[in-house]
């Protein structure tokens, strides 16, 4: 398949929640990280993200959530435009996404139930959210049930500092799904992880997320992870968008074309 070659998908799609147009992002006088991307992801997608170090993944995706201002272009996140000056408006769609980072930036000192209870804080003001300790009943029992299906329910009351790097992404996802968002960003879930953890955590994950009907992009240097777990997959290489096909069609050697 030639690398320039972009494919919609192959139904109509009659919802998104998330779809960038035209989206540039430079830094000062720099050449830009990347230039002129457009796509959009279906209520329910999941989207893989894929190209080679320095191509911008992570910075379109902080675009993409509001996170950093593009340098041109437009947002639309869950049917709402994103832009300067629309904090109010970003604070209640924050509570409706969620992120799992490739470091899964849990707090050593405190308890697992503490950091998936943080997945709430968009939700909730305040320090009652800042400890299982404090924090409302109702709060305490969605993150143990996000515990629950992610078979860490057992580990809830240990601190994070002595979890296994498979058991903190498996504490990471929970806390990214206790609040039961409409869109999850995933920045290369399975970096941290040898490969045997990754397909678990990757396999839990997913079956997780469709469960839920959660629409997902994750970034992703796993050629193989990007076809098995994505309904599509963008492909980012020198500052542009080459590749957007459905993963039914494509096979390894069309990603590694952008790796070039």
């Amino acid at each position: 398949m030639p690398l320039d070659r972009k494919i919609g998908v192959s139904a109509p799609v009659l919802s998104h929640d998330l779809a960038v147009a035209g989206l540039t992002k430079a830094y000062g006088p720099a050449a830009p990280v990347f230039t002129d991307v457009s796509f959009s992801v279906a209520r329910g997608e999941a989207v893989a993200l894929v190209g080679a170090n320095g191509t911008g993944k992570s910075t379109l995706l902080r675009c993409a959530l509001g996170l950093i201002a593009p340098t041109r272009g437009t947002v639309d996140i869950l049917g709402t435009r994103i832009g300067p000056g629309a904090t109010a408006q970003m604070r209640g769609l924050r509570a409706q996404t969620g992120l799992v980072a490739q470091k899964h930036n849990l707090v050593p000192r405190l308890s697992v139930l503490s950091n998936v209870i943080h997945g709430l804080l968009g939700q909730g003001a305040g320090p009652r959210y800042w400890t299982h300790m404090l924090a409302p009943a109702e709060a305490r029992d969605a993150a143990m049930a996000a515990l629950e299906k992610v078979s860490m329910a057992d580990f809830a009351h240990r601190r994070a500092d002595r979890l296994s790097g498979g058991q903190s992404q498996r504490v990471a996802i929970a806390r990214a799904l206790v609040g039961r968002p409409r869109l999850l960003i995933a920045d290369e879930p399975t970096a941290s992880l040898d490969p045997a953890a990754g397909e678990e955590v990757m396999a839990l994950f997913f079956s997780l997320v469709r469960r839920e009907g959660v629409t997902v992009i994750f970034i992703s240097h796993n050629m193989s992870h990007a076809l098995s777990y994505g309904d599509r997959v963008l492909g980012l290489a020198r500052g542009q968008l080459r590749l957007n096909a459905p993963a039914r069609d494509l096979k390894i050697a069309d990603l590694r074309g952008l790796y070039d």
